[in-house]
């Protein structure tokens, strides 16, 4: 983290608010400092990265150019790396509550009081506030061999993994752990997958059991997780686990952003082509924006990034220019 960390600070003072330190709000945050402005990030999370930092920080990510495959923590170090050319002021581990945006000023409340005024807002959120759905039969067992993210393969190694699910994450976590655990059996609902073709079928010419129609329905042990009963059109198995994953998705709630009056669609906020949202002075980009033919990804989200940002810059100094010129031009 940088040095600029403002872990106790009442107040601060900055001309560009970013609300999300995921990827786009990382690079935002270089960005913004290209563009000499003064940068304070906010992120509910202790950590920088988002959800990549959450959520799958092994994972190979294939859709930044540039990188034909990088592990999620990778990308977020390269792009720590480069945000702290801007010398952020990071504000982690609290929500934003309220803001409020006037005619030359934006203030942000956070949920500690620390209140954080600047010329303008950046709203990078991703999905907002995330948490994992349950699995019904695990209830208790969480930290007790029962986890919803793989932060880290080292705790599998040589274990009977069961994952319950069946979409990316799900068959992700298998590919990975297929090679280090002494078993992994992959449990769904349903005969289907919502998980790519690719990630399916490399799944299915390994050695990974995979288990359909079929429920977790108990899991027993002493400290932590022994075995599990699997229920298959009624039919009750048991096998060995010390590990289970449920990676059945997650609940995504806007929070507080919802009461800022800000357009929303769904759990998304509109923006225009600048991305601007309908407040003043007020922006947005990355995953959280809604606008025709909107597409998810981290690239566009990173294009986004820079749109938002340039726009920012001539809202907070009507005499700068939308295009400052290309970085690679020097200074």
């Amino acid at each position: 983290m940088s040095p600029t960390d403002a872990t106790r600070a009442a107040h601060v003072e900055t001309d560009l608010i970013i609300i999300g330190a995921g990827p786009t709000g990382l690079f935002s945050s270089y960005y913004a400092g290209f563009r000499g402005m003064r940068v304070a990030v906010i992120d509910s999370l202790p950590e920088l990265g988002g959800q990549i930092s959450a959520m799958y920080p092994e994972k190979g990510i294939l859709d930044v150019a540039g990188f034909p495959n990088i592990k999620g923590r990778d990308l977020v170090a390269g792009l720590v790396e480069q945000a702290n050319t801007a010398h952020p002021t990071y504000l982690l581990g609290r929500s934003a509550l309220n803001l409020s945006a006037g005619d030359d000023k934006v203030t942000v409340e956070l949920e500690d009081g620390t209140t954080v005024q600047g010329a303008a807002v950046l709203i990078t959120a991703g999905i907002g506030k995330f948490s994992p759905r349950a699995l019904p039969a695990a209830d208790g067992w969480e930290g007790r061999g029962v986890e919803f993210f793989v932060p880290s393969f080292a705790p599998y190694v040589d274990k009977d993994v069961v994952i319950v699910g069946g979409g990316d994450s799900a068959f992700d976590w298998a590919i990975h752990l297929e090679p280090i655990a002494r078993s992994v059996t992959l449990v769904h609902r349903r005969d289907a997958f919502r998980a790519h073709e690719r990630s399916v079928a490399k799944v299915q010419s390994s050695s990974v059991q995979i288990v359909t129609r079929a429920e977790v329905t108990a899991l027993r042990g002493q400290d932590s997780v022994e075995e599990i009963d699997i229920t298959v059109d009624g039919e009750v198995s048991t096998r060995p686990a010390q590990a289970v994953v449920a990676a059945l998705g997650f609940i995504a709630d806007l929070g507080p952003m919802k009461e800022w009056g800000l357009e929303l669609l769904k759990r998304h906020v509109v923006v225009d082509s600048a991305m601007r949202t309908n407040l003043p002075r007020v922006f947005a980009a990355g995953d959280i924006t809604e606008y025709p033919g909107k597409v998810r990804l981290i690239a566009v989200g990173f294009g986004e990034a820079a749109t938002a940002v340039n726009n920012a810059a001539v809202a907070i100094d009507p005499s700068a220019h939308v295009f400052p010129g290309h970085s690679s031009e020097g200074n």
